[in-house]
């Protein structure tokens, strides 16, 4: 039976098949979602490895395989490659404090188009953001199309995913960062003080931020809408916030 790595028609690089997914894992092959059909025997212990390196699984159907692999034969699990290794949120606020700075952070919050994501990150890196943090779940990871449209930012922009983005504010704020969404009903976005310890909040291409990570924000921004449209693309948003936010901290 064949089992091989290609690149999928979404330009994702994948692992197809059980034998050569169990030695990625054993690897040090950067993994980053595991893609199941079944379970029992070789793949109960693919699916135990992937979780003790914190892969994110992902229970779908053979259909659903077979389009990723382009119906070759992938024995009940594929395994997508990352562009790059995922960091702790620890790991992002040292960065500032080892340059000197103030935390200057921006959350994704389930932006799932990973051109969107690449184009975040490509702007936070010109822009000297600390770092980046997504949820795991209904989010873009760090995929072979991120990091292309990223131009290979990703290889500079340390980013972290998380299992719990309301926790993970919560503990930015423990660590004396201000949280800034980005939301219709917030106030002017020149009108407030970035200079600060600040994460900015990006919300989902279609719904904005959800309404726990609403709630969780201690300031809303918005931006000026003088046309028929109400809303601008998540990455096009986030690259106006976070360089208002580079402008007012470099004129500090």
């Amino acid at each position: 039976m064949e089992n091989f790595k290609e690149k999928n028609s979404n330009l994702e690089n994948i692992i197809i098949g059980r034998n050569p997914v169990l030695e990625a894992l054993k690897s040090n092959e950067i993994i980053d979602t595991l893609y199941i059909s079944s379970n029992g025997g070789v793949i109960s212990h693919i699916i135990a490895l992937a979780k003790e390196k914190d892969i994110t699984v992902k229970n779908v159907s053979d259909k659903k395989l077979s389009s990723m692999c382009e119906n070759k034969s992938h024995q009940g699990v594929i395994a997508t490659i990352g562009s790059a290794e995922y960091v702790s949120v620890e790991d992002i606020l040292n960065v500032s404090k080892e340059k000197g700075t103030k935390p200057f952070i921006v959350i994704c919050d389930e932006v799932e188009d990973p051109h969107n994501l690449g184009a975040i990150i490509r702007t936070c890196e010109t822009a000297g953001v600390d770092g980046i943090i997504i949820p795991k779940r209904r989010s873009a990871t760090l995929n072979a199309t991120v990091r292309k449209t990223s131009a290979g930012a990703v290889s500079y922009v340390p980013v972290a995913r998380v299992g719990n983005l309301a926790s993970t504010i919560d503990f930015l704020k423990d660590n004396n960062v201000w949280i800034y969404g980005t939301d219709a009903s917030g106030s002017n976005y020149t009108d407030t003080d970035l200079t600060g310890g600040i994460a900015l909040i990006i919300g989902s291409e279609g719904f904005g931020m959800g309404k726990l990570i609403k709630n969780k924000c201690d300031f809303l921004l918005s931006l000026p809408m003088c046309g028929r449209l109400n809303s601008l693309n998540a990455s096009v948003a986030g690259g106006i916030f976070i360089y208002e936010a580079l402008r007012q901290r470099l004129n500090k």
